[in-house]
Order: structure tokens, then C-alpha cells, then sequence
């Protein structure tokens, strides 16, 4: 596109980055992606995070919709590749029954942030943020991702649990964190993971 895109009672042409920010925004609505005005909050972290007791698997009760995660009963796994380093094990059941999964890995950048990490799962790609906001280690999750797009942010959101159901205080309670910080705490999907639904993630 070679000349700058106008439109009429905006205050004259808009600059190159919100150019881009609006085609990015057709692209990512199109694909149900959770696109906000402004740029990314920054909540606060989990205090004192311990990665060890973070490890293990963890339930998907409740997500902001994205385009990579399509399917039911989702999980995630986490294990210890090397000091500083975490696997990521991914999996959901797809709507023809088979299962999907995808592995990867996360790591704190800054050492003293232990919560925010920067998880990759495809070689050279760019690594996206994974923010512990709050966890028990025993039972629940708060998972925050947000990505800036000039004049715009895309955000992620899980909550996850270490049982395929989780309290639905528990959920009020994190649902209010999430709107502390800006979250549309009503576009959160509710993942399926009924026992005999999800049986197939077990064979």
C-alpha cells in the first residue's frame, strides 16, 4: 500500500502503525482472537514463583478463545528439561476424535521474575509471554499472555486446574483478578472435560 489510509472524522490520515494495527485486528477477529484498545497491562506476578512445585499436569477449565486451541478436554504439562528450562506438553481432543498436541519450551528471561516467562513452541518463532498471576501449586492456575500491536494489545487468559474441575468460587475469584486488570472476564470459554468425553486423552 503505497499512500496512507484516511477516514473521514478521525482528525486526518492515520500513521503507519495503526495502519498495520487495523489489519491486524481483521486478521485476529476473524480467528475470535481477543483484540483491546490501548497497550498491554501489567499486572502483578506471583509472588516468590517456584517452578518445581509448578511442575506436573494441569486441567484447562477456562480460556480466552484463540486460534490454536480448537478442542476439548485440554491439558498441560510441565516438566523440568534442564536448569532454567521447562517442557511444555500440550494436548486437546479434536472434534473427529483424534488428539492434538504440541511441545515446547519456557523460560524466565530476568531471574528475579520467576513467574514471567517466555514459553516458544516452534524453532526461530517469536517466544510469547506465559504470566503465572496467581497459583496455589495444589489446585489452581491463573495463566496471563498479552502481546502488543501498536495501538492495540491481543491477550490470552487460562484457568486451569489440577483436577478437570475446579470450585466455582475459586473461579469468581480469579474471574475478579482478570477484571482487575481489564479482562472481558465474559468471553472466557469453558472447556469440556467430562470424564467419558475426554476418556480417549487416556488410551
Amino acid at each position: 500500500m503505497s499512500r496512507m489510509i484516511s477516514f473521514s472524522g478521525c482528525g486526518g490520515k492515520m500513521n503507519a502503525i495503526q495502519v498495520i494495527s487495523l489489519t491486524l485486528l481483521s486478521v485476529l477477529a476473524a480467528n475470535a482472537q481477543v483484540i483491546m484498545p490501548g497497550r498491554c497491562p501489567k499486572p502483578a506476578v506471583q509472588e516468590n514463583f517456584d517452578a518445581a512445585r509448578y511442575l506436573g499436569t494441569w486441567y484447562d477449565i477456562q480460556r480466552l478463545p484463540h486460534a490454536f486451541q480448537k478442542g476439548e478436554c485440554s491439558t498441560a504439562t510441565y516438566s523440568l528439561l534442564s536448569p532454567g528450562v521447562v517442557g511444555v506438553l500440550n494436548r486437546e481432543l479434536l472434534a473427529d476424535g483424534t488428539i492434538n498436541s504440541i511441545s515446547g519450551s519456557a523460560v524466565a528471561k530476568d531471574p528475579s521474575e520467576p513467574a514471567k516467562l517466555l514459553v516458544s513452541f516452534f524453532e526461530n518463532s517469536p517466544a510469547a509471554p506465559y504470566w503465572v498471576l496467581s497459583t496455589d501449586y495444589d489446585n489452581y492456575s491463573l495463566v496471563y499472555s498479552c502481546t502488543d500491536l501498536g495501538v492495540l494489545h491481543v491477550e490470552f487468559a487460562w484457568i486451569m486446574s489440577r483436577q478437570p474441575t475446579l470450585p466455582e468460587e475459586t473461579i469468581e475469584e480469579l474471574h475478579s483478578t482478570l477484571s482487575s486488570i481489564g479482562v472481558r472476564v465474559d468471553k472466557l470459554l469453558t472447556t469440556n472435560q467430562d470424564a467419558d468425553y475426554c476418556s480417549a486423552m487416556n488410551q
